[in-house]
């Protein structure tokens, strides 16, 4: 079992996620077996699950004329326009079936908010609406994370880069992640996860 100060953060292995998802990343349902057996170690788990409304400003539907993975200003900056995925409610959005949640004390959802996407596990992408995670291990102690899911070059890299700006210990699973590598996004935000100290196994 691992120490009271470290803690097991699952980001978005969510069925939208998944092989046959509204937004799937390949292989991503091959790391479900791996996380359950590495959740066993845990005294802390957390997951987050991605939560929008139908109408969310991250969709490209939400956009006339506008394409999947094209890029759109926000007034937090530039926004990628995704399919439509994990709506609240919806199968998609729900955690894959055979992700076994019972470890979880706590679960973050994130992006409810329709003009504002969200990929890191504590804050928005306007970088300053925090989640409340941060204070939910603070008030547990918990010093060190480790983080695995979906997908490596998004919301976990995202979620993996402010945990370390906020002063966790943080080691990524690459082994238990998989990467949707938009434009050569994942060895770039693999890149800068090791220049943040970041601790990359697997």
């Amino acid at each position: 079992m691992r120490d009271a100060t470290e803690a097991l953060i699952v980001i978005d292995l969510q069925n939208d996620f998944c092989p046959g998802g509204a937004l799937a990343v390949a292989a991503g349902d091959q790391i479900v077996a791996g996380i359950n057996a590495l959740a066993a170690e845990f005294q802390t788990v957390a997951l987050t699950q991605d939560w929008h409304p139908a109408d969310h400003l991250s969709f490209a539907a939400s956009h006339p004329g506008a394409q999947p993975y094209s890029e759109v200003a926000m007034p937090y900056g530039p926004q990628t326009l995704w399919p439509v995925h994990c709506v609240q409610g919806t199968a998609g959005a729900e955690f894959h079936p055979d992700l076994d949640t019972r470890p979880a004390q706590l679960i973050i959802r994130k992006g409810f908010r329709r003009g504002i996407d969200s990929y890191s596990a504590f804050f928005e992408n306007d970088r300053t609406t925090g989640t409340g995670l941060e204070g939910w291990l603070r008030a547990r102690g918990i010093t060190g994370l480790t983080l695995a899911g979906l997908a490596t070059d998004f919301c976990v890299a995202f979620s993996a880069l402010d945990a370390r700006a906020l002063g966790f210990d943080v080691t990524v699973r690459l082994d238990l992640s998989r990467g949707i590598d938009l434009g050569g996004s994942l060895a770039s935000m693999t890149e800068r996860m090791r220049a943040a100290g970041v601790v990359l196994e697997g």
